[in-house]
């Protein structure tokens, strides 16, 4: 399980609004002197990203600070959806572009577009059908201790 923490922004009776802050991992990466991922992530490290967690039985409240989990297979999973299904689509698509050469026109980079915007296609099919596959959410894995100095909003007040 992949866990983050964050801070309880909102809550709603189902559901609670998540604030984590972006941070990099190139600090403990061996290649970061002669990475191009190290620029291009310093512009986001330190940001907040908000999500909507699924809340079905844990009492929160604005300001709690909690623990936030992702199966690791959840992850892989997508990642390879994501880069691995355009890619081949793209590399398919310039294959049977090679193979189908009309009056001698290549149509390999034609059809590898072709492949490269289907996988695309493809990937918003897959996420917009899993988008309510709780297996797939971040799940809250625990509520840490509280922070005195936050004040905490009565169950009333919501």
């Amino acid at each position: 399980m992949i866990e983050e923490t964050g801070r309880v922004v909102a809550v709603e009776p189902d559901a609670v609004w998540v604030e984590t802050l972006r941070r990099s991992a190139c600090e403990s990466c061996t290649a970061r002197n002669g990475c191009g991922h190290k620029l291009l992530d310093s512009e986001r490290a330190g940001s907040r990203a908000r999500l909507r967690v699924l809340n079905p039985d844990m009492v929160l409240y604005t300001g709690d600070q909690i623990v936030l989990g992702i199966p690791e297979g959840a992850l892989v999973r997508g990642a390879l959806m994501i880069y691995l299904m355009p890619l081949l689509l793209l590399f398919a698509g310039a294959l049977l572009g090679s193979q189908l050469s009309l009056n001698q026109t290549d149509l390999s980079a034609p059809l590898g577009v072709a492949g490269l915007a289907v996988g695309f296609l493809i990937n918003r099919w897959y996420s917009q059908s899993r988008a309510a596959d709780p297996r797939l959410q971040p799940h809250i894995m625990r509520r840490l201790c509280p922070d005195p100095a936050v004040k905490m909003a009565s169950p009333a007040e919501y």
